[in-house]
């Protein structure tokens, strides 16, 4: 077979791309994070009474900063990440993780910019980050230290 028959037969064949979902015509924004849950998630109420799941995730700063000029190095520090979940059926798995548990966040990202009417020491005058919770994986829950009572205690 000649290369041109060749290159046609192969361009019929429906070729599998490295995604299985659609492409989009919208760009996404999206950050991952492997961390540490800070506190048992929330479920809180927006003003329109809407109920939504809020739960942070602590990072490690990693690698550590470069040694200073005195050969010191100033320590790892902790990122604080706020996410909120809007999805019912995913609030209810979020309200059963514990504090501690590490795990493997994906949520889309959004910059708020700030208002121009507010005082720009206030939340609201300031440019935001808000995350909202697309995807979680729990990759080890917290320990937790069992006490048992023996008969000796009694």
């Amino acid at each position: 077979m000649s290369w041109t028959a060749t290159r046609l037969a192969f361009s019929r064949v429906q070729r599998r791309t490295f995604f299985s979902t659609p492409t989009r015509s919208y760009d996404l924004a999206k950050l991952v994070l492997v961390g540490r849950l800070g506190k048992d998630p929330e479920l809180r109420t927006t003003k329109n009474d809407k109920e939504y799941v809020s739960y942070s995730v602590a990072t490690s700063n990693f690698p550590p900063p470069p040694p200073n000029p005195d050969g010191t190095r100033l320590e790892n520090g902790v990122t604080w990440h706020h996410i909120v979940s809007f999805n019912p059926t995913q609030n209810n798995y979020l309200r059963t993780l514990n504090k501690g548990s590490r795990v493997y966040v994906e949520a889309n990202y959004e910059l708020r910019d700030p208002d121009a009417n507010a005082d720009p020491s206030s939340p609201s005058g300031q440019r935001q980050i808000f995350l909202r919770h697309e995807t979680i994986r729990v990759l080890t829950t917290p320990y937790q230290q069992e006490t048992e009572t023996t008969s000796d205690q009694v």
